[in-house]
């Protein structure tokens, strides 16, 4: 059994699972899937052709700790998920997030408040990105990676499994850290491998390859190669790797 606000406007050829619930004001438009035991908060707005797979979790408000660095006043907008996107089993998406059309968000991940994801941005299995995060459009997030809070990634960047963004050199101990605070600034066509640890501030350039396992504590200059611990440059980058212009 499901239960279904009489406030919720679901346009044609909706098909919803079992156990699901559907709060006021919510709008789904034409040919959407949900599945099982979803949950889909007040005000939410899904576009046609998008795909909830079940146990997921959408547009839900944030309830920070009260010693989170996170301070809610009053209520966000409302999760807005544009057309021809899926939502993996188990993802959890917060309110105040615009998804684009076409992504893909994997199942178990999680997307927080006050984030901006671009159209064919893939966020995959199991990865998180905290708040007020801005993504470029076909951009992809690879299994397990964590985009720490106010972060930006810009368009046409690969960030391979288990990458660890940082925003925090304090990790918590001070006050003055609340100044200083910011996420890592990758630029469009960026590349980052496997594992890599960006740390707080940190700026990629353009096209630049950054090689697995790297810990990035400076800025790297558009289309070189970085590697090591801590990252340093080694070579250009390939003009043959480099993006086309059609893909830009």
């Amino acid at each position: 059994m499901n239960s279904i606000s009489q406030t919720a406007k679901i346009m044609q050829n909706v098909s919803i699972g079992f156990y699901s619930v559907i709060g006021d004001e919510v709008t789904i438009g034409s040919n959407v899937s949900i599945g099982n035991n979803v949950t889909i908060y007040p005000g939410t707005k899904i576009g046609d052709n998008v795909y909830i797979e079940s146990n997921a979790v959408v547009g839900r408000q944030p309830r920070p700790a009260k010693t989170s660095t996170i301070k809610m006043t009053e209520p966000l907008a409302p999760l807005e998920i544009g057309s021809g996107t899926t939502i993996g089993a188990g993802a959890v998406l917060y309110a105040g997030t615009v998804l684009g059309s076409c992504c893909l968000i994997g199942d178990s991940a999680v997307v927080r408040e006050r984030c901006t994801i671009g159209d064919y941005v893939i966020v995959g299995t199991g990865s998180i990105v905290e708040n007020s995060v801005d993504i470029g459009q076909k951009t992809k997030i690879q299994s397990g990676s964590y985009i720490t809070a106010y972060t930006t990634i810009g368009k046409n960047c690969f960030i391979a499994p288990m990458v660890t963004t940082t925003n925090d050199n304090f990790m918590g101990r001070t006050e003055d850290r609340f100044k200083f605070i910011k996420g890592a600034v990758i630029h469009n066509g960026a590349r980052v491998g496997g594992g890599a640890i960006l740390l707080p501030g940190v700026v990629i350039g353009e096209e630049s390859f950054i090689a697995a396992g790297s810990v990035m504590t400076k800025d790297a200059l558009p289309r070189k190669v970085y590697k090591g611990v801590p990252g340093r440059e080694f070579r250009p980058v390939p003009e043959k790797e480099m993006l086309k212009e059609e893909e830009k």
